[in-house]
């Protein structure tokens, strides 16, 4: 091919023969392909007539570079194109693969290919070149597999063609790497990068090139595929039989999806980048054309389409793969069959059916095949030849096949097994049966949030929390979630946990509340599988309510038994209580595994043990304060005894203390602070304690006590030295006594949310630096300055603030969402003070890139916020203020509501 507005050879000599330096005439052509390409790439230019461009104007390049050699035309040495570039394939920034094949020795060559190296160095090529001899490129491909795959698809740049056909001869099947072997180092080759990736092609970044499904997986086949049939050609692979036509369309048109996407990546990097990155993806939505509705954002359409693209090509990898495996290693195998059943039989471990058309005389088969590999835990996988026939038949999914007895039977049953769900339900899901069968499941495949809290797609994320709910079930897991465990091996029907899981965000992206549409789909499901009503009532209210315990947990004050009530009153019985916490502890665990740490772990077993307490008193027995009060420091006042302490001081420090201190600690808590506070001898200095406690309730986490004199900027001064130590706080309990001094309880982690463990030296500067501040709270520490994550910078959104006062009427309720950034709690702390607001409580949440904080605060005298106009200043200045934190700020307006 010849085009002259990417390349004309008659202008480049011209400009060689006017300027002094080759460099400059060189440079010249190669921008004014980059601007030509990328307007082309712009104005809708095929992707493949676009890389394979690229390829060529390269090649016009290298061949002037190299002809400018006095050894060009020497028969002892050729300049080779390989790997993708050999192909014929070049991205914007792709690396340009270079073999300089020698006959014989490099020295007569060697000052020749120093001069070509570094004119492409300074000319701003970037390449990765090798210098072999034939016999070289012979021992060197026999010793690695990537050194044979590069070198597989060569082609003569310059020089005699008859060198790279010696090459090639040298490094054929019979000399190396048969077949079979190269089809086993792939394989492993394979599933080592995809274990890099967690083996998902669901990563928040996934990287076009190397995850699953991406173009190394396509690369693969057509690797082995060359070594095997002396091509990889898809199209000449169709013919060869390999591929039919449908799998030929969907790799054909997943690869220039997958190129398009890379294409614009290098574009807008500029720079070799495969990774899809927060920094790009919503530059290439736009680039790419896509458009935001208002319930997905344009990246997220963007997202999804890749994310559909890269799953089908990794079910289509499964099956090539699978069929090479078949006919290069197992055909030589003695057939060892086992018959299932008159449509099934088992070949060497692989489930097979047993003529071409069981799908189509029994469609039900379609569903069957999944749950005879559940009930056999044996079969390792479905034969490829099987794997292609379910593709070929899965229109038949329609309302006839979704209402039949047959299939419905046989999908429960499926829930029903006891080894195999998740496994089998993953399998469904890759071969396109799942979202067939259950349509609103078709509709989250693939499906992404644009945010750090959910790191998987919808659908990826539903079968990993089933994938959690079967581990729930394992004997090693009994360890690390014991109660969790114990609860789920007593539930009477497991089954329905499993299609709660399966439905709890079957109704993400449409708008509204998930969780209410997703309880109508979920009793219809029900219902259309002739589930007894008692079942679907359990079902449908599990998807309703899956967040209601984690958010109750996080947002709540859970040592108030008022809230411990009136979340039972919500729930309404044991088994309820029982499946909603096995349910909950599953979905943290699928959504991040970051998320779960001991201490969310204490919060949601305090919650269900309080709540259990609740119910067996019954709900017509609300909790009386009084009592509890008495309870707790009755306890408490036997721990002190017990150390000696007297009971007639530890009584006149409790007078000062109003209901709320007693409320919200445990008799333990009180003890050891009373006990500490009776032993500190100057009142007016700081009193700081510091302890990994073992108690369930804080459970991991690191228990602060702070007892000093009251004063306004108490909470922002505090909140402030611990942003500068590093403390991430999770909770924070202010007491204000009669006498004014300020008894505050702080549960912390680290900044990356592990616990601060026994590390006597980093208690010892915590408290040393926490005494300093609070020493002379004037000197307020200063609100430190830390970089932003790279992540986090690509979330920006306006704070959210609302303002309400409680149903008692004493304390006023600030809610605030906003995109989690360094020292927000500490902006936070300052904020309040310079309002003259008192924080008696506050509970602190960070979802992935966004926080979501709850503060109980009062004015100067204590008392709820009664001022409309002073809480609406209060509003702005927070929205203001953390909005001059983001890369962005926004406009927002947030609802203030005074009054109960």
């Amino acid at each position: 091919m010849m085009d002259d507005a990417l390349f004309d050879p008659g202008q480049f000599q011209a400009e060689l023969a006017i300027k002094s330096s080759p460099i400059a005439a060189f440079k010249k052509a190669i921008r004014q392909a980059d601007t030509v390409l990328t307007q082309r790439f712009e104005d809708g230019r095929d992707i493949h007539q676009l890389i394979h461009e690229r390829a060529w104007f390269t090649d016009q390049i290298l061949q002037q570079a190299w002809a400018r050699l006095p050894c060009a035309g020497d028969p002892g040495i050729a300049l080779l194109a390989v790997g993708g570039y050999g192909r014929g394939e070049l991205h914007p920034h792709s690396d340009i693969d270079l073999l300089i094949l020698l006959r014989g020795d490099v020295e007569p060559f060697r000052e020749a290919i120093e001069a070509f190296l570094l004119l492409l160095w300074d000319i701003g090529l970037e390449v990765g070149q090798s210098v072999r001899s034939v016999e070289e490129c012979q021992q060197e491909a026999a010793a690695d597999i990537t050194v044979i795959t590069n070198l597989m698809e060569s082609r003569t740049l310059a020089g005699d063609e008859a060198l790279r056909q010696d090459m090639m001869a040298a490094i054929d099947t019979s000399h190396m790497w048969n077949d079979a072997e190269f089809f086993r180092a792939k394989r492993a080759e394979q599933q080592a990068r995809h274990a890099k990736f967690n083996d998902t092609e669901y990563n928040l970044e996934p990287n076009v090139k190397s995850s699953p499904g991406g173009l190394r997986d396509i690369q693969t086949i057509g690797w082995v595929a060359l070594r095997h049939f002396g091509t990889n050609d898809l199209r000449e692979l169709v013919q060869q039989g390999f591929l039919n036509e449908p799998e030929y369309t969907i790799l054909a048109d997943g690869r220039a999806f997958l190129w398009k996407v890379r294409f614009a990546l290098h574009t807008l990097a500029g720079r070799a980048e495969d990774r899809l990155l927060f920094d790009h993806q919503r530059a290439l939505a736009k680039l790419l054309g896509y458009e935001g509705t208002d319930s997905k954002l344009a990246v997220e359409r963007f997202m999804q389409k890749y994310y559909r693209v890269v799953m089908s090509l990794s079910e289509l990898n499964d099956l090539l793969m699978q069929h090479f495996e078949e006919i290069l290693l197992r055909d030589a195998e003695a057939a060892d069959i086992r018959p299932l059943n008159s449509r099934f039989q088992v070949r060497n471990h692989y489930i097979e059916v047993t003529n071409p058309n069981v799908f189509k005389r029994t469609p039900f088969a379609i569903l069957e095949i999944f749950l005879l590999m559940a009930q056999n835990p044996d079969i390792r996988g479905v034969r490829a030849d099987s794997i292609r026939l379910l593709r070929d038949h899965r229109h038949l999914i329609d309302d006839d096949f979704r209402s039949d007895i047959r299939n419905t039977s046989l999908f429960i049953e499926l829930f029903r097994c006891k080894e195999g769900i998740h496994r089998n339900l993953r399998r469904m899901n890759r071969y396109g049966i799942l979202g067939r069968y259950l349509p609103e499941f078709g509709k989250i495949v693939g499906q992404m949030q644009h945010d750090l809290f959910h790191i998987y797609t919808v659908d990826a994320h539903t079968l990993n929390l089933i994938k959690h709910l079967r581990k729930l079930s394992w004997p090693e897991y009994q360890d690390r979630y014991p109660l969790a465990w114990r609860i789920f091996c007593r539930l009477p029907k497991p089954d329905l946990l499993y299609m709660a899981g399966l439905y709890h965000d079957i109704a993400k992206g449409r708008g509204g509340d998930h969780s209410e549409l997703g309880a109508v789909d979920a009793e219809l499901f029900c219902q259309r599988h002739h589930l007894p009503a008692w079942d679907t009532h359990l079902v449908s209210w599990l998807v309703e309510n899956h967040l209601l315990m984690s958010t109750t947990a996080q947002r709540k004050d859970i040592s108030d038994p008022l809230e411990i009530h009136d979340f039972a009153t919500k729930v309404g019985n044991q088994v309820r209580l029982d499946y909603l916490y096995v349910l909950t502890i599953a979905d943290i665990n699928a959504t991040n595994p970051t998320l779960w740490n001991s201490w969310r772990a204490s919060l949601l077993r305090q919650l269900y043990t309080e709540t259990k307490r609740a119910l067996r008193r019954g709900l017509d027995n609300p909790p009386d304060r009084e009592e509890h009060i008495r309870q707790t420091q009755q306890a408490a006042l036997d721990i002190l005894v017990r150390n000696g302490v007297d009971e007639d001081d530890a009584e006149a420090l409790w007078v000062e203390l109003g209901d709320d201190y007693f409320l919200r600690h445990t008799a333990s808590d009180v003890a050891w602070h009373t006990e500490a506070i009776a032993q500190h001898g100057q009142r007016q200095s700081p009193l700081v304690l510091i302890k990994e406690t073992a108690q369930r309730e804080f459970e991991g986490a690191t228990q602060i006590f702070i007892y000093t004199p009251e004063q306004n900027d108490l909470f922002a001064a505090t909140v402030s030295a611990m942003d500068q130590l590093n403390l991430s706080i999770q909770d924070a309990r202010i007491i204000t006594s009669t006498s004014q001094f300020s008894l505050d309880t702080y549960i912390v982690l680290d900044s990356d949310g592990g616990s601060i463990g026994d590390n006597p030296e980093r208690i010892r500067q915590i408290k040393h630096d926490l005494v300093d501040a609070l020493s002379d709270p004037d000197a307020f520490p200063t609100i430190i300055q830390r970089r932003v994550p790279r992540q986090l910078k690509h979330f920006a959104f306006a704070p959210e603030v609302t303002i309400s006062n409680d149903p008692s009427g004493q304390h006023t309720i600030l809610e605030l969402s906003a995109p989690d950034r360094p020292g927000l709690l500490a902006r936070m702390g300052r904020i309040l003070l310079d309002f003259d607001i008192s924080v008696q409580n506050a509970k602190i949440v960070t979802l992935g890139e966004r926080v979501d904080d709850v503060f109980v605060i009062t004015d100067a005298n204590n008392q709820a916020l009664s001022d409309p106009q002073l809480c609406e200043r209060l509003q702005q200045t927070i929205i203001d203020t953390l909005s001059s934190t983001q890369p962005t700020a926004q406009e927002y307006s947030s609802p203030i509501a005074i009054g109960p």
